[in-house]
């Protein structure tokens, strides 16, 4: 049991007093024994004992002025700024020095500053260590009226709010027992009707995603246009809270019935206590004697999980964002990246496509087969691995171009590419004694299945994938042989001229 301080203090004093007096008590019992026996003694004796006990107080109170000094050093350390754990912060700084580098490849200029300012967006967030908390939902679920409501009710600061209407309003702030400063943000509505409502949605998202914690506003059980966005963020990772608004607006029994829904529905991603009824703006209503009266807010649950998941995961939830920021950041430059240099490996496969239409044209083969080596240049291979950062030399590209070529001889792709050309070009083939102007489209669609082969490849780091070559190739040549792909391909073979000597298919030109 545990005594209240009015008692402990009355008892401190009452116990004061009383040795007070017995000291007194006894120096005059021995002052008075002194100056009986030795008068000129008792006085120098008395006054010093109370010197040695003016001096034994002094030093009790100094030392134990020393002692609570040291003890209070060891269990209540100075308030150190707050740093993010230190495994996500090397990792998510080894990340944005990466992709530094990587951005350094991207040759767009426009594209290239807009990644490295959100490169350095992300490390600035690093080094702040900033919370940033956004409320996100359709314009109807409350989420300002949230907003305002937790700005009335929160113990701490508010600062003034930063932002547009269009980007979401956003407010600075403290909160008790929290060291690091929280931005909070309100952002445009999703599921909105126009280009304008598309628009704001696109920003509304953008701001979700980059979020450290997220409210997740709902006026009623979750939609398919709302649950979907919702397990999105929970892939990716975003911690999020949801919110019930508009309580105020249900019977208690409808009001846990749609809570059981929404617990059930997120149970895979959002833990039960964080889905959290409120009323942020209530209803006027109306009291018996006829007077509207309005209620004050309802968000007292809302506060204390907000400030209990602040308070035990705020370290983290930076920590997990920035890594999240600087690999999804990695990716969008590694995507960059690649569209870059397939474009730059397709331009080589179109020009070395031609370049063996013209030779084999030129110089048509005897035996069809032959088609498929004459096909595939060498010098076609070592430039690709280039464009990938791979450096081949003459022979290991020479042996992969005898593979590949071996490999669409024996699937058949030769004379399955001369059937599906021949009947695009609605020829009838009936010898392999074929024109030149067959045999060097024919060239040249193969150099283009090879290209594409070898471009696959080389993204994924001279990797054939699991079924190997021959499955790699055979993948090329039933997307080459669809139609639309087909179509544009003998347009340019006729526009380049590859087919218009020949005399069998020239009456098919288009």
């Amino acid at each position: 049991m545990r005594f209240p301080r009015s008692w402990s203090i009355a008892i401190g004093a009452i116990s004061i007093a009383v040795l007070a007096l017995w000291l007194i008590n006894s120096l005059y019992t021995l002052y008075t024994q002194v100056s009986w026996t030795t008068p000129w003694l008792a006085t120098p004796l008395l006054i010093g004992i109370l010197i040695l006990i003016a001096i034994a107080i002094v030093t009790i109170i100094y030392y134990f002025g020393k002692f609570q000094g040291w003890w209070g050093k060891s269990t209540t350390k100075p308030q150190q700024l707050p740093t993010v754990p230190v495994e996500k912060t090397a990792a998510a700084t080894a990340n944005l020095q990466a992709i530094d580098r990587q951005l350094q490849q991207i040759q767009d200029e426009v594209t290239r500053q807009a990644l490295i300012a959100k490169s350095r967006e992300i490390a600035e967030n690093l080094a702040r260590g900033q919370i940033r908390v956004v409320v996100f939902g359709t314009g109807s679920a409350g989420k300002t009226s949230l907003i305002n409501a937790i700005i009335g009710r929160i113990v701490g600061k508010v600062g003034a709010a930063m932002g547009t209407t269009t980007r979401g309003e956003t407010y600075t702030l403290e909160l008790k027992g929290l060291d690091r400063q929280i931005l909070l943000t309100d952002t445009p509505g999703i599921l909105e009707a126009g280009i304008e409502g598309t628009h704001r949605e696109a920003i509304a998202r953008e701001l979700a995603t980059s979020a450290d914690l997220l409210l997740f506003v709902v006026d009623n059980d979750l939609r398919s246009s709302e649950y979907i966005p919702l397990m999105g963020l929970a892939e990716i990772g975003k911690r999020s809270l949801l919110i019930f608004n508009k309580t105020d607006l249900y019977p208690p029994v409808d009001r846990d019935k749609i809570v059981d829904r929404l617990q059930s529905r997120v149970q895979n991603a959002i833990a039960p206590e964080d889905v959290i009824a409120i009323a942020a703006n209530p209803q006027p209503v109306r009291l018996e004697s006829g007077e509207m009266f309005t209620p004050d807010p309802d968000i007292f649950p809302l506060i204390r999980r907000l400030a209990a998941v602040l308070r035990a995961e705020g370290e983290d939830l930076v920590a997990d964002n920035i890594l999240l920021q600087s690999q999804r950041l990695g990716a969008e430059a590694r995507e960059l990246i690649d569209a870059q240099r397939r474009r730059q490996a397709e331009q080589i496969v179109n020009r070395y496509q031609w370049i063996g239409a013209g030779v084999v044209t030129v110089t048509p083969l005897p035996v069809i087969d032959f088609l498929a080596t004459a096909a595939i240049n060498t010098q076609m291979i070592i430039e690709i691995g280039k464009i990938y950062g791979c450096d081949l030399n003459k022979d290991a590209a020479q042996e992969l171009a005898l593979s590949l070529g071996k490999t669409l001889t024996s699937l058949g792709i030769v004379k399955g590419a001369i059937q599906v050309l021949s009947t695009a070009l609605t020829v009838n083939v009936t010898t392999y004694a074929l024109g030149k102007g067959i045999q060097g489209i024919t060239a040249a669609y193969l150099t283009r299945i090879a290209g594409r082969s070898f471009i696959e490849y080389f993204r994924q780091d001279r990797s054939w994938g699991d079924g190997g070559m021959a499955e790699a190739v055979q993948k090329q040549f039933q997307l080459e042989r669809k139609d639309e792909f087909l179509k544009a391909f003998i347009d340019r073979a006729i526009a380049s001229g590859t087919v218009k000597f020949n005399e069998t298919i020239g009456h098919f030109k288009e």
